[in-house]
C-alpha cells in the first residue's frame, strides 16, 4: 500500500530552557540544518503534502526559518498561545483538522530530529493497513526513565500513562510511547473536542495528547503500536548533551551510507558530512573533514585533515591538501590545493591547476595549468591557461571606493612580491620582474618591471 498525501503537524512552540540559549530549541543547528528543518525533512521524505509548524515562544524566528525553506509553499504555522500541554499544542491546529483536506495526521516533535523518512513511511503504511484510527511510535528500553509508558492488551495498545500518573507497576513496563502518531483526521479533531472539553485532571495539569489512546479504545477503535527497530531513531534534544548525541546519530547514520556507496572515511567518527552534501565514489576523506551545504565532491578526490568544504564543487582526481577552507568555490579535475589555501566564494579553479600554501582566491577564474604555489591572494582577476603567479604577489583590487580586475595572460610569468593594481591587464606571455607595482598594461612577450633602482653604498658597515 502506498501511502497517501496526509498532513503533518510539528510541535514546536517550547522554548528549550535547559538549552540555557537565547535561541529557541528548535532552531539549535544539527549538521547545517535546525533541529526542525530534520523534522520538516523526514515528514517530507514519508509524503506530507501539508506540514503545520506549532509555534509559540520567538514565533517570528521559527516564521522567518519556514519562509525561505525550499518547501515553504506546502509550509503552514498555527499558534499556541498558552501551553496548557500536548493536546492543547494540537488543538491550535483545528483549523486545518476540521477542513477534512486530509484523511490522515501525523503528529510530530520539532525536538525529535533524527527519525528516518522512510522509517516514518514504513509506520504510516503499517497503521493504515491496519485499519487503526491510532498509531503510535513505540520503542523497548533497558532503562525506559521518566517516559509515558504502553499498556497493551489482547487487542493491542489499550492506553498510554505518563510517568508521573502511572503506578508501581506499570512503571516497570519497559515499552514506552515515542511521541509520534499517525491519526484518522476526523477522529483526532473528534477526540481532542473531548479532551480540551473536559478538566485537566492529572499530576501535571495539562491536556495529554495521550489520551486519544484510550479513547480510541473506548470508542471500539484500533490502536497500532509500531516498535522502532532502533530506539535512537525517537531520541529527543533537551540538552547540549542531547544536541551532540543527536549530532553522532546523523554522523554516523550518513557516513555509513556514503561508505556503502564506495566511500573512504579514514575516521569516520571524526569527519562530518552535512545531508545536503553529494559524494562519488573512490572519495576518500581523512579525520577532521567537515562538508557542509551544497557541495559535490568527484570520483577520486581526495579531501585531507582540517579542510571545510561548503557550497562548493571539488572536481575528479583533485586533492584539497590539509587545513583549507573553500566556500561557494570550484575546484576542477586533477587540480590540487593547500595546505592552507582558502578559497572564497567565486573562486574557480580551472583542470590541473595548482594553489599553494597560504594563497587566497576570490572572484577569480584560474585557467588550466596556471599556478599560485604560495603566499598570494588573487581576487576578481582572470589568470591565463599555464601562467605563473610568483609568491607574494597579490592583486590590489580594491581602491577604498571600488573593486577593478585584474588580467593576467595565458602563459605569463609574474615574479615573486609583485603587486598588481587593478584595473591592469599582463599580456599573454608576458613577464613582471620580482618586487614590482605595475600600474599599467604589460604587451604580450614583453617585461614589465616598476621598482626603485639599487645603490650599493661602499663601507657603510664601518661607520
Amino acid at each position: 500500500m502506498k501511502v497517501p498525501p496526509f498532513q503533518a503537524l510539528i510541535l514546536a512552540a517550547g522554548q528549550g530552557t535547559r538549552m540555557k540559549s537565547e535561541t529557541i530549541k528548535v532552531l539549535h543547528d544539527l549538521l547545517g540544518e535546525p533541529l526542525l528543518g530534520h523534522v520538516i525533512g523526514g515528514a517530507l521524505k514519508s509524503g506530507a503534502g501539508r506540514i503545520v509548524t506549532i509555534v509559540g515562544h520567538q514565533r517570528e524566528a521559527v516564521e522567518a526559518y519556514l519562509s525561505g525553506h525550499d518547501a515553504s509553499a506546502r509550509l503552514e504555522v498555527a499558534e499556541q498561545v498558552e501551553r496548557r500541554g500536548t493536546a492543547d499544542a494540537v488543538w491550535a491546529a483545528r483549523p486545518f483538522l476540521e477542513d477534512r483536506e486530509f484523511e490522515y495526521t501525523a503528529i510530530l516533535s520539532g525536538d525529535v530530529p533524527t527519525m528516518p523518512g522512510e522509517t516514518l513511511e514504513r509506520f504510516f503504511r503499517e497503521t493504515m493497513e491496519s485499519g487503526a484510527a491510532v498509531g503510535l511510535v513505540t520503542a523497548v528500553l533497558e532503562d525506559p526513565s521518566r517516559y509515558g509508558r504502553i499498556l497493551r492488551g489482547e487487542a493491542g495498545v489499550e492506553a498510554i500513562v505518563e510517568y508521573k500518573d502511572a503506578s508501581e507497576e506499570e512503571r516497570e513496563i519497559s515499552e514506552i510511547n515515542g511521541g509520534v502518531y499517525f491519526v484518522r483526521t476526523e477522529f483526532l479533531a473528534s477526540a481532542l473536542s473531548t479532551i480540551m472539553g473536559r478538566p485537566a485532571d492529572n499530576a501535571q495539569n495539562e491536556y495529554y495528547l495521550t489520551d486519544i489512546v484510550a479513547l480510541a479504545r473506548e470508542q471500539g477503535e484500533k490502536v497500532f503500536g509500531h516498535v522502532v527497530e532502533d530506539e535512537r531513531f525517537i531520541q529527543g534534544v533537551n540538552t547540549r548533551a542531547d544536541l551532540a548525541g543527536a549530532v553522532a546519530i546523523l554522523r554516523e547514520r550518513i557516513n555509513r551510507g556514503w561508505m556503502d556507496a564506495g566511500v573512504t572515511f579514514l575516521a569516520p567518527d571524526q569527519t562530518f558530512v552535512e545531508p545536503t552534501v553529494e559524494l562519488a565514489q573512490d572519495v576518500t576523506l581523512f579525520p577532521g573533514v567537515y562538508l557542509g551545504g551544497k557541495t559535490t565532491v568527484g570520483p577520486g578526490a581526495v579531501v585531507e585533515s582540517g579542510s571545510m568544504i561548503r557550497d562548493s564543487e571539488v572536481g575528479a582526481e583533485v586533492t584539497v591538501k590539509a587545513h583549507c577552507y573553500l566556500t561557494e568555490a570550484r575546484v576542477e579535475r586533477g587540480s590540487s590545493v593547500g595546505p592552507f589555501a582558502h578559497l572564497r566564494p567565486g573562486a574557480d579553479v580551472g583542470p590541473g591547476c595548482k594553489v599553494g600554501n597560504f594563497v587566497e582566491v576570490k572572484k577569480t577564474r584560474m585557467e588550466a595549468g596556471s599556478k599560485a604555489s604560495h603566499l598570494t591572494y588573487l581576487g576578481d582577476a582572470h589568470v591565463g591557461e599555464g601562467a605563473n603567479v610568483g609568491a607574494g604577489t597579490i592583486t590590489c583590487n580594491y581602491d577604498g571606493a571600488k573593486k577593478s580586475r585584474t588580467e593576467i595572460g595565458p602563459g605569463a610569468f609574474i615574479g615573486s612580491n609583485t603587486a598588481l593594481v587593478a584595473p591592469v591587464k599582463v599580456g599573454k606571455g608576458a613577464y613582471v620582474g620580482a618586487g614590482s607595482v605595475i600600474t599599467e598594461d604589460v604587451p604580450d612577450k614583453a617585461l614589465g618591471i616598476a621598482r626603485g633602482r639599487q645603490r650599493n653604498i661602499p663601507g657603510y658597515g664601518d661607520k
